[in-house]
């Protein structure tokens, strides 16, 4: 009997989401966040809590086995009508309007990983997130989330685009996270009432 290599098994889209969530609770806790999770199908926008010192994150883990999340899957309108083009920024606006407060996307990329190797990991804000998912779009007409794509630029020379690597699971792309949201947290409050004066987490740069 033949056995696959490592990095040609596949599984279905369960048991990889499944690997995902359990893999990013696990990286989470390693980097010493307290994790919950939400446990069945039917969850909301977040799968994960993660929490330290009072800081708190609500994580949305996507897994993918193919160099791609395909992330508006089921935002799309089928409307002749208004064009391809409308519709692909329609069901880009429609998935980051689906997320709750205080969330940031994990990105569990399993392509070509063997089975004794760690999935690439990504955190990014859906903001971030749906950007590069628009300069995908009008680059190479997909609506999708790629690793990595190749495409043509306008003077006809050929480009090579991935995701930021500051995007890369660590401590300290998750520092960058919860200083973004503490900010978000004491800009909202102090629109509403009069509080003392505090400083803002550094401002992210979407990419």
């Amino acid at each position: 009997m033949a056995f696959l290599a490592a990095t040609q098994i596949r599984s279905t889209s369960w048991p990889i989401t499944v690997g995902a969530e359990g893999i990013a609770a696990a990286q989470f806790a390693r980097c010493g966040f307290d994790v919950l999770v939400q446990a069945g199908r039917d969850k909301s926008w977040y799968d994960l809590v993660v929490t330290r010192t009072g800081s708190l994150l609500k994580v949305s883990v996507k897994a993918s086995d193919d160099g791609e999340w395909r992330l508006t899957s089921g935002y799309s309108r089928n409307d002749q009508a208004i064009g391809m083009s409308f519709d692909i920024r329609n069901a880009i606006d429609r998935w980051l309007a689906s997320h709750g407060s205080r969330t940031i996307c994990c990105l569990v990329q399993f392509h070509t990983v063997s089975i004794d190797e760690m999935p690439r990991i990504y955190l990014a804000l859906p903001a971030e997130v749906a950007q590069i998912m628009r300069e995908t779009a009008s680059r190479i007409g997909r609506c999708a989330l790629r690793e990595s794509y190749e495409w043509t630029r306008p003077d006809g020379s050929t480009g090579i685009e991935t995701l930021p690597s500051a995007w890369r699971f660590g401590p300290q792309r998750i520092e960058e996270l919860l200083s973004y949201h503490a900010g978000q947290v004491v800009a909202a409050f102090g629109a509403g009432k009069s509080t003392p004066s505090a400083s803002p987490g550094p401002e992210l740069v979407l990419h």
